[in-house]
């Protein structure tokens, strides 16, 4: 159980999937509104993987009982209810645009489900959230494409940027370099999944993007100038620690470079990733960073602090978080 501290700690998280997020208890309600009769056994073995390829089957799986405008608000509305729980000021959500263009769903309707989800979680909740548009690598540069015009189209409604999630083997930064400058020129702000799976060349790669900030970047260690470009040039680095281990892509916590890369001056934030197919909350990934690297209390507020810095929040809207983190922090 995390302490009081990391519970109580201010905080931004900026690596969440919106549809990692939903509990096997919220996918029985959601499907049994719909009128299907599952059993509890049967929504669990959806949320069962044994490495990567079988975990991203496992969320696409879980993504296909999503289906309504509806659905899309509860969910948006549930994850901020638990956001407050752990003290999360701020958040920066993922949406798998990709999977529902791909499932040629209404995605006009779903965007005002989601929407209505942040409104309802602001007010009660006092979260603020802003979305980031992922697109499927493997599903190609079009269909990326298509993502990143719906980001543009729904920019004035707190869509703050795009991404790319996915199989990087299956699809290398280098075929998005248009679109993602394309993206840029149109006022987003560009993340990437990289050096998840894929090599230090993927995290370069997604340098050579412009991407302002890394997801995982857990293969960048084998490479001590791409650690040293990191830190010289203050890349965020979206640090997933569950996640990792979860999909064997780190099999033992204590080989995790986190701590590396906080040594060497990398600018590093904690996240959950996908907290329901994890079994985790970001309390708890503060939790096992302080069991498993020995960071201090000093180290955790920094990491804290570094995840509102590293937020895509207009200036003077960070500023005001700050302002409230260093005041919460000096108490």
């Amino acid at each position: 159980m995390p302490s009081n501290f990391l519970r109580t700690l201010p905080k931004a998280e900026l690596h969440l999937h919106l549809e990692g997020s939903i509990e096997p208890a919220m996918l029985l309600e959601i499907r049994q509104r719909r009128g299907d009769h599952p059993t509890r056994a049967e929504v669990d073995q959806l949320y069962r993987y044994v490495d990567f390829p079988s975990f991203l089957l496992s969320f696409k799986n879980i993504t296909e009982h999503l289906r309504t405008a509806e659905d899309y608000e509860l969910i948006t509305y549930r994850l901020m209810e638990r956001l407050k729980r752990e003290s999360v000021l701020h958040a920066e959500v993922y949406v798998s645009v990709g999977v529902c263009l791909w499932r040629k769903q209404d995605f006009a309707a779903i965007f005002e489900g989601l929407d209505r989800g942040r409104v309802r979680g602001e007010r009660d909740f006092g979260i603020s959230l802003l979305w980031i548009f992922d697109a499927v690598r493997q599903f190609g540069v079009e269909q990326a494409q298509k993502v990143f015009e719906l980001a543009v189209r729904y920019h004035d409604r707190e869509v703050v940027g795009v991404g790319i999630g996915g199989d990087e083997q299956k699809a290398p930064p280098e075929l998005f370099r248009d679109v993602f400058a394309w993206a840029e020129d149109h006022g987003m702000r560009l993340t990437a999944h990289a050096g998840e799976t894929g090599p230090p060349e993927s995290v370069w790669g997604a340098l050579n993007l412009r991407a302002e900030r890394i997801g995982h970047a857990l293969t960048a260690f084998h490479d001590p100038d791409l650690v040293e470009e990191l830190a010289q040039r203050q890349i965020p680095v979206e640090i997933c620690l569950t996640s990792n281990l979860r999909t064997g892509l780190c099999p033992n916590l204590n080989d995790h470079p986190a701590k590396n890369y906080f040594d060497r001056g990398v600018m590093i934030t904690l996240n959950s990733d996908d907290p329901a197919m994890f079994g985790t909350t970001l309390a708890r990934e503060y939790q096992i960073a302080q069991q498993t690297f020995a960071f201090t209390d000093e180290h955790l507020r920094e990491l804290a602090r570094n995840s509102f810095e590293a937020s895509f929040l207009p200036a003077e809207k960070k500023l005001e978080f700050l302002n409230l983190f260093d005041a919460a922090a000096a108490r």
